[in-house]
């Protein structure tokens, strides 16, 4: 299991089946997506939020990815993948020189655009040391010691388990997000894993009966999220 906070990747993407796709194979690569389908809306989510990666759509209604990538470059250090239909280099050669970090031509195979992804973050995270572990999280009444696998409550340490110590590290790295139990089993498990997700159920209810049950919320259809 990965003990490095889930990524968060925008698409602007104006084609709604092609950014559902490109949703569909990075929310399976354990990412999570947000869509915006026209440029403005896009360009307000990157100045807003905080994105680990922008794959951006050149050709969009209001606002082109052009003018996107040159009205947040100085602002937001983060890779941005742009996406084209055009095979002219001049396109290309202009994206690059405005800030844009790669390129990938329609059409191309979801998985290309996956392995894309996953390099631009990694080479990213070692650029800038994004990656680096905290060593305790602390809040309100509870406390994880990373490294020394302890957990306290009022500063009065619990018993945890490997496994349920693994689920509240995995949503405590993110927050305020919400994760089904499929994501949550193969985070923990593994996805080769022979158990289902009704062990996600029990070690959850395990989990809660041992912390406050404000910190773990059941969202009800959809799964787990961890409040702050």
């Amino acid at each position: 299991m990965s003990e490095d906070r889930v990524k968060k990747i925008l698409i602007v993407e104006d084609e709604v089946s092609i950014a559902e796709l490109e949703r569909d194979y990075l929310e399976i690569s354990g990412y999570v997506v947000e869509m915006a389908h026209a440029g403005q809306k896009g360009l307000d989510m990157i100045r807003n939020n905080e994105y680990d990666l922008v794959i951006l759509d050149l050709m969009l209604p209001e606002i082109d990815g052009f003018s996107i990538i040159k009205a947040v470059r100085d602002d937001v250090d983060i890779p941005i993948l742009m996406v084209t239909a055009k095979k002219e280099d001049i396109d290309k050669i202009r994206g690059l020189g405005l800030g844009a970090d790669d390129f990938i031509t329609k059409p191309f195979s979801p998985s290309e655009l996956v392995a894309r992804v996953k390099s631009h973050i990694k080479r990213y995270d070692r650029l800038t040391n994004k990656n680096e572990k905290k060593k305790e999280i602390s809040i309100k009444s509870l406390t994880i010691q990373i490294d020394a696998r302890r957990v306290l409550v009022n500063q009065k340490e619990i018993n945890l388990t490997t496994k349920e110590f693994e689920i509240l590290l995995f949503l405590a790295y993110n927050p305020d997000q919400v994760f089904s139990k499929e994501i949550i089993l193969d985070r923990i498990w593994g996805i080769d894993s022979f158990v289902d997700t009704a062990t996600v159920t029990v070690h959850i209810g395990k989990l809660r009966e041992k912390i406050p049950t404000e910190f773990i919320e059941t969202i009800w259809g959809a799964g787990y999220r961890f409040n702050i």
